[in-house]
């Protein structure tokens, strides 16, 4: 079987990433990379990619059986039409677009020509989630109570040189924690309601540098998140999963996510599954065992899931309509804050 024709727009750091990673498989190939800036062609020369200057002649070029979508924020539902339109399937890196109504319509869209549209969460590709996800769902912790989420970390000042991560859409509540919201729905289940405070008092930008969330679940447990960009802390999933490794490796294992259960509970990145062996009393001993752990990139399995769903007609893990619902609740921290009361969160 011919390899997996991909092409990728956006030579940016995640573009670039999806590109090495499709060079590493034996089953997928870039059809050709389209990026208006000289970096995106240099990086093209020196891969030996063809160079598009846009997505509209990478389209046209033809031969494509999928688009990656690896761009700013607000090109997301015009080059995920386009690629509707010529009924290429694509993979839209989160948010799946700026606005819950441009979800929607890119959903709907999507829908009508039967065309799928995937959304980059790849945290639900790693197998890490995927296990933690079936412990939960399968009554592994009895019933859900609470979750505690530690997103703590320090960008460093260089990151802010950018003008558009200094203003409003560029903060850690849409960068960062939009991550953390979309691993609770896929672990934990829906969020029904949101509260939040944020503050920008430590960098005094235009953007906030730290919040403080509480979500409420459809089935009724609770879940608490502290973020903060400012912080120097291991306390985070990117720091202590080991899931990029551009990430320095911790020298100790670290939790950086705490589910708790009427039977049990259970920590992440590690998967330590605490349980009483006997009765169920703060008096009796606790034990704990650390389920298995594959470790595989979930970029990889992401990349492999969307030749699935294009070549073998596999249900995207996620598509545009549950990314849309991911981005509704991280849209709800903002107004949360700004009100400072608590937002209720409905489709539609």
């Amino acid at each position: 079987m011919s390899p997996f024709s991909i092409g990728i727009v956006g030579a940016g750091a995640i573009g670039r990433l999806h590109a090495d990673v499709i060079a590493g498989t034996d089953f997928a190939v870039v059809a050709g990379v389209a990026d208006p800036t000289e970096a995106g062609r240099a990086f093209c020369e020196e891969h030996g990619l063809r160079w598009f200057p846009d997505h509209h002649s990478l389209i046209a070029a033809g031969g494509l059986e999928a688009l990656i979508v690896a761009t700013p924020n607000q090109t997301h539902l015009p080059i995920g039409l386009d690629a509707i339109a010529q009924g290429i399937p694509a993979l839209i890196e989160k948010p799946v677009a700026v606005t819950v109504a441009e979800g929607e319509e890119l959903a709907r869209a999507s829908a009508r020509a039967g065309v799928p549209v995937l959304v980059g969460h790849h945290r639900r590709y790693n197998p890490i989630i995927a296990t933690a996800r079936e412990t939960v769902q399968s009554g592994g912790l009895g019933r859900l109570t609470t979750a505690t989420v530690l997103y703590t970390f320090y960008k460093h000042d260089a990151y802010f040189d950018l003008a558009w991560r200094r203003e409003p859409g560029g903060g850690p509540v849409l960068i960062n924690l939009i991550h953390e919201i979309d691993l609770i729905r896929f672990i934990c289940g829906e969020i029904v309601a949101v509260q939040a405070v944020t503050s920008d008092r430590i960098r005094g930008l235009l953007v906030e540098d730290t919040a403080a969330v509480l979500l409420e679940l459809a089935n009724g447990a609770l879940v608490t998140v502290s973020l903060s960009d400012t912080a120097v802390t291991p306390w985070s999933w990117d720091l202590s999963s080991g899931e990029l490794p551009n990430y320095p490796a911790q020298p100790a294992p670290v939790a950086s996510h705490f589910l708790s259960g009427t039977e049990g509970s259970l920590t992440l990145p590690g998967l330590d599954l605490w349980r009483y062996d006997g009765q169920k009393s703060w008096f009796a001993p606790i034990s704990r065992q650390t389920l298995p752990i594959t470790r595989e990139s979930p970029y990889l399995r992401q990349l492999r899931h969307l030749r699935d769903v294009v070549r073998d007609g596999a249900k995207p893990l996620i598509d545009a309509a549950d990314a849309t619902r991911t981005l509704r609740a991280t849209l709800a921290v903002h107004e949360a804050a700004r009100q400072r009361q608590r937002q209720e969160l409905h489709d539609g």
